[in-house]
């Protein structure tokens, strides 16, 4: 009975780790840390600006997906996943504006060239996490 229970969250869990994987993906595309010296041909070094981007999915990578993965650690699982979403909203939000004001890109180009497909794919890590905690919630109770 209770492999039943594993199996039933097991695309979940796997959903809810491609989803940050993606999103630790596009943020390594976006801003990539590692960039080439100007001074040193060949070298490269730490840009630590842009590394920090990238800790708060891998944290939803890795942290998120194995504190779902076991039933007394899920509702904290839940709590990150939600803080992790509600802080990439707000700082990829505030990124989009940035660019669109230093790029001066036109209104009609702000859609496309703008964050929210990421913002999108942010929230739909979240709504896998509700999902999988509904899961956990409902085994609670019965």
């Amino acid at each position: 009975m209770d492999r039943d229970k594993g199996i039933k969250k097991l695309p979940y869990l796997l959903s809810l780790f491609l989803l940050s994987a993606s999103g630790l993906l596009l943020h390594l595309r976006i801003h990539p840390f590692l960039l080439p010296n100007p001074l040193v041909p060949g070298e490269t070094y730490i840009d630590f600006t842009n590394s920090l981007s990238t800790i708060l999915p891998l944290i939803d990578m890795i942290f998120v997906t194995i504190l779902f993965s076991f039933r007394k650690t899920f509702v904290y699982g839940y709590l990150l996943n939600g803080l992790i979403v509600i802080y990439g909203t707000i700082l990829m939000g505030h990124f989009s504006i940035n660019q669109m004001i230093i790029k001066n890109i036109p209104f009609n180009e702000m859609l496309l060239k703008s964050t929210l497909p990421d913002i999108g794919i942010a929230w739909a890590d979240f709504f896998v996490g509700k999902a999988l905690f509904d899961l956990y919630m409902k085994d609670e109770i019965n």
